[in-house]
């Protein structure tokens, strides 16, 4: 191994370190924050209802596309009547969660990375720790358990605005019977489906609002290095994302 390839392994595992004692402390100062509600309120809003448009345009057009492909794909097998039940389960397990984390990431992920990058660029953090203010308490733990709280609601409208789209294809359009397409849905879905939904967004809210608060927590002060801990949230949520949604897809099953 190279002296290069060397280095960048020992900076990743620094790295990982670094989060890994960042979240700790993070937790710790999560319970003191819930004291603060209006706070974490409003890191909701920011995080979750102003992604509302582009998660709920994007549940439309993805549950639209799954109409079609998954007409074309049943109707080969004479088996239509399931499309409901297609459309439904794979929106409730896989690209439900998937796609709203990468969707969160892109929007909320980034602007909570800036926004904390910019408060350390121009020494924001620093005059509150000299003034014993603890930026964890208030600054960080809030967006933190915004993010967590925001995902996995705006997985659930996800869900319903993607189902909806795959019912204007299928029925709307294609022909479906609309009793079957419901009757079918209802009756396949189990609890053990939504859980499996739930549990992702949850664990996917957690780490992708941990990547941002910490990439902009520890971003160099300078526009660059903002600019440079806002890349790092997308891709590092990204590669996350996917690879926790393969390990939890794993345990489900």
């Amino acid at each position: 191994m190279s002296a290069a390839s060397k280095a960048g392994v020992i900076e990743a595992v620094r790295k990982t370190g670094v989060a890994g004692l960042f979240f700790v402390r993070l937790l710790g100062a999560c319970l003191p924050a819930l004291a603060r509600p209006k706070l974490i309120i409003a890191q909701i809003y920011n995080a979750g209802a102003r992604s509302l448009i582009i998660i709920m345009l994007s549940g439309l057009f993805t549950g639209m596309v799954l109409g079609l492909q998954g007409y074309e794909l049943l109707n080969r097998f004479g088996a239509t009547e399931a499309l409901g039940t297609a459309a439904a389960l794979a929106l409730l397990k896989e690209l439900g969660p998937v796609l709203t984390a990468l969707l969160f990431a892109g929007r909320a992920g980034t602007a909570l990375t800036s926004e904390i990058g910019l408060m350390r660029a121009t020494d924001q953090l620093t005059a509150m720790e000299v003034m014993a203010v603890d930026p964890l308490r208030y600054v960080a733990a809030p967006r933190f358990l915004g993010g967590l709280i925001a995902m996995p609601l705006l997985t659930a409208i996800f869900n319903v605005i993607g189902l909806f789209g795959a019912q204007l294809i299928g029925v709307q359009m294609l022909g479906v019977d609309h009793g079957t397409f419901w009757s079918q849905t209802q009756s396949a879905v189990a609890l053990k489906d939504v859980t499996e939904g739930i549990v992702k967004s949850v664990v996917f809210g957690a780490v992708v609002s941990l990547i941002a608060v910490n990439e902009g927590y520890h971003a160099e002060p300078t526009a660059e290095g903002v600019g440079l801990a806002t890349t790092r949230t997308v891709v590092a949520s990204s590669v996350m994302t996917l690879l926790l949604d393969y390990v939890l897809t794993a345990a489900f099953m």
